[in-house]
């Protein structure tokens, strides 16, 4: 044990998902005197402008889509109370299969080398005591998130090994949680197609079986975050991001739903040098 505070750095691909992922996170260590290091990978250009233009249509201008998310960004975060935010600065790839995988500059087309050198510095100035990012699928397949994980294992290789983190940790999501919210979401869809007078057909939309299983069984996650002390926070930060329409559903949840349905942040750990028993309910477990 040292005199330095605890370190914890999560790699997020993109602004608003330091929100998503470890906003409860992110806030509880702050909370407890940890000190927090934020890494953003890409600027989110191919993110929707605030007017609700989507990327590819007449108008979205990607520079002003930058700087608008930057601006979100910043205000998350302090409403996380991060204690350093580093910009990787590259530019955001968009989803598997659009033309922006390949554009010059993408997240997606830089070497792998170039990116983890990079990080690597970041880690060694930094020193976490524990990292956090996606699994090797990125969590549902972006190229951003597969490219974050890529870069952030490649960056911990690359550090003596005084020098890398007790912990590594992905983010997941547990199944029972999974189905929550698609339930959650498929009773909204409802109500909002009720609303409207729209008539549907048994053969709209997805029959049992046709959505694969999201999220992991409950007993593969190691680690359980009680973060219900900060749920108002994790809101208050995906609201900052008034720009990106995936976050309206979570906040259309109310303060109340979302406490309920999101009071617990749930990761997979990989690596580990302190022994710290599992399942456990504490990041930090084995450090203090």
């Amino acid at each position: 044990m040292s005199d330095r505070p605890l370190t914890l750095m999560a790699v997020h691909a993109h602004p608003d998902d330091e929100a998503s992922g470890t906003g409860g996170l992110l806030a509880r260590s702050a909370a407890e005197g940890v000190r927090t290091v934020l890494v953003t990978c890409t600027d989110g250009r191919c993110g929707d402008a605030p007017d609700g233009t989507k990327p590819g249509q007449p108008g979205h201008d990607p520079e002003a889509v930058v700087a608008v998310r930057r601006a979100e960004l910043a205000k998350s975060c302090g409403i996380l109370a991060v204690s350093r935010l580093e910009l990787l600065g590259y530019g955001d790839s968009g989803m598997m299969g659009w033309d922006t995988n390949e554009a010059e500059g993408s997240f997606w087309t830089t070497s792998l080398d170039e990116a983890a050198d990079r990080l690597a510095a970041l880690m060694r100035r930094e020193r976490p005591d524990v990292v956090v990012t996606y699994d090797e699928n990125g969590f549902y397949g972006h190229p951003d998130h597969i490219q974050a994980h890529r870069i952030t294992v490649a960056a911990i290789d690359r550090l003596a090994d005084d020098e890398r983190p007790a912990k590594l940790y992905w983010t997941a999501m547990p199944r029972t949680t999974m189905d929550a919210l698609i339930s959650r979401m498929t009773e909204a869809q409802q109500q909002e197609q009720e609303s409207e007078q729209v008539g549907r057909s048994e053969d709209d939309g997805p029959r049992d079986g046709d959505i694969p299983p999201l999220g992991l069984p409950d007993e593969a996650i190691s680690t359980w975050i009680d973060i219900r002390e900060h749920t108002d926070q994790k809101f208050d930060a995906l609201s900052a991001h008034a720009s990106q329409p995936d976050n309206a559903f979570f906040t259309a949840l109310g303060r109340a739903e979302f406490a309920r349905l999101l009071g617990v942040e749930t990761f997979v750990r990989v690596r580990d040098t302190t022994g710290a028993p599992l399942p456990e309910k504490d990041i930090f477990a084995g450090l203090r």
